[in-house]
């Protein structure tokens, strides 16, 4: 990756940071310092990767927890790999039994949209595979955190704060056990109070001893199973019981000389790979350019429409991913694009609330991981005397029975959350990823071209302003977005809005690595709380 690791054309307090040994990034510092911990205490990429996944459920619970789902890209022994930690919905759930409830749509919070939380087995499957020390050793920092407390970092307060006050209208006595463990006093923690979690540390604990046999087979299988059942829900221990993360293999296309990668579907990043071939077909004249700002923009709405009407479980795909990335669909696509904001429509292919972290180690190893609740803490439901955060993933399926993306018993759901690595004629340059919903296919692309099209190292990447596309005509650009770029933005059609703050518009982070000397450059997201730690 060529850039000028002195040129920094936007407003930041930080610049990359360079390392030989190892390198950790993610969204928490003390997170970023666990992982790096494991490194020195001996392991490697994998190993901290699961070390500061594990650490996150702990320090950034407004995002992720034990009852969520991950990815991850793993680049080890010359090879990539991609697990898909997922988790299905229940095999008693279905489009008749939620509409005989009442519901016109999954909803957001409580029970039924609760699906098998895949992150613990995730952890014990890279563990197993790849990784050198033991999961309980990984586990440690994580576990230390939530027994002896830690302070609340500013943006995690700020993301608590609000959770609180979604919560605070959820009724029901299955919500007491979220109150009492994320607000034990009547009010979310402020940023830097002490907040700690023994429950947490010691379902954490049991995991760690059994590679996650006692999350899926045992103990803490049984009261998950047996809190979701008393208060109606569709998640049982033999849902738990029969789940299993896959290994995938990743998907790419080719961007101006790079090969980016994202999980397949299940996953959005899909919408990333769409948007990046459709754009290939395009000359980008300037990082501020009305006319690449427009392109990407279009290029994104595009992707968006396609990735909304097919993405699903891959086995139930109606469309193979791969059709999508073809240089002749890319050109189709990118055909409909004029001058002016257009309205996205999907295409007919022919046959022809999320943390993420990045871990690089001095072998060689790199790993791109991404983990979440889905909507901040999830379902707002915690299995009493465990610190489970249950997920909420069923909300994202369709009660349409005629969509791609329609319930179904043990289905995958189409997932927000994607973890994105770059390769060069078959080299690792190394992972990327930003986190945030809707906006991370966005925020892949806007990184991805920062560093290719425009060469921007890592931090610089991550600080350039963002746009974010909502709907239709609508597009967000964050404070610091440059007013006579989005004047020209308006005057093409494109509805511009200007957000008051930046916590909307995706936290990120990047680690390459140098081909000939090894050497590590990573960057950290300035919209978060977030540190590389190296070595």
């Amino acid at each position: 990756m060529q850039f000028d690791a002195h040129y920094h054309p936007y407003p930041s307090y930080r610049a990359p940071v360079y390392s030989i040994n190892g390198m950790v990034a993610t969204s928490q510092p003390l997170a970023a310092q666990a992982g790096l911990d494991i490194l020195k205490k001996g392991g490697n990429a994998i190993d901290a990767a699961i070390a500061t996944a594990a650490a996150l459920t702990v320090l950034e619970p407004t995002s992720n927890g034990i009852g969520g789902d991950a990815f991850a890209l793993v680049w080890t022994g010359g090879k990539l790999h991609g697990l898909n930690g997922s988790g299905p919905s229940p095999a008693s759930i279905s489009i008749e039994a939620v509409r005989g409830r009442g519901y016109e749509r999954i909803p957001e919070y409580g029970v039924v949209p609760v699906t098998v939380p895949g992150a613990p087995a995730a952890w014990a499957e890279l563990s197993a595979r790849f990784g050198r020390l033991s999961l309980a050793e990984t586990l440690e920092p994580a576990i230390r955190y939530a027994e002896e407390g830690y302070p609340l970092s500013p943006t995690l307060a700020l993301l608590w704060g609000r959770a609180f006050q979604a919560y605070r209208k959820c009724a029901g006595e299955e919500f007491r056990s979220w109150f009492g463990t994320f607000a034990p006093e009547g009010r979310a923690p402020r940023a830097g109070e002490l907040w700690r979690s023994p429950d947490h540390a010691e379902t954490l604990r049991r995991i760690g001893e059994t590679n996650a046999e006692a999350f899926y087979r045992g103990g803490l299988a049984d009261r998950i199973g047996e809190f979701v059942a008393a208060y109606g829900g569709f998640l049982s221990k033999a849902d738990l019981e029969a789940y299993k993360p896959e290994w995938v293999d990743p998907i790419r296309v080719g961007y101006r000389g790079y090969d980016v990668w994202e999980i397949p579907p299940n996953g959005q990043g899909l919408v990333a790979l769409i948007a990046l071939n459709i754009l290939q077909g395009f000359e980008l004249r300037g990082r501020e350019d009305a006319d690449t700002v427009h392109k990407q923009i279009e290029a994104i709405k595009l992707a968006f429409a396609d990735g909304e009407k097919y993405i699903t479980d891959r086995r139930r795909m109606t469309v193979e991913a791969s059709r999508f990335l073809t240089e002749s669909y890319g050109r189709l696509r990118g055909s409909l694009i004029t001058d002016l904001a257009g309205q996205p429509e999907a295409g007919e292919p022919t046959q022809s609330g999320t943390v993420y972290l990045a871990t690089a180690d001095g072998e060689g190893n790199m790993v791109s991981f991404i983990q979440s609740n889905y909507m901040g803490f999830g379902s707002g439901l915690v299995v009493p005397g465990t610190g489970i955060a249950l997920q909420n993933r069923g909300h994202y399926f369709s009660l349409d029975p005629s969509h791609d993306n329609r319930l179904e018993p043990n289905k995958r759901t189409y997932h927000t959350i994607i973890p994105g690595f770059l390769t060069k004629d078959g080299e690792p340059v190394g992972p990327f990823g930003v986190m945030g919903a809707a906006m991370q296919p966005q925020g892949h692309v806007q990184v991805v071209s920062n560093a290719i099209d425009f060469h921007l190292h890592p931090q610089a990447a991550l600080d350039a302003p963002r746009w974010q596309w909502l709907r239709n005509k609508e597009v967000l650009v964050e404070p610091g977005f440059p007013i006579p770029l989005a004047q020209a933005l308006s005057r093409k059609g494109h509805d511009i809005r200007v957000a008051l703050e930046s916590t909307t518009f995706g936290r990120g982070q990047v680690i390459w690595r140098d081909p000939d000397s090894g050497v590590l450059c990573g960057g950290t997201d300035s919209r978060t709380d977030g540190t590389v730690a190296a070595w």
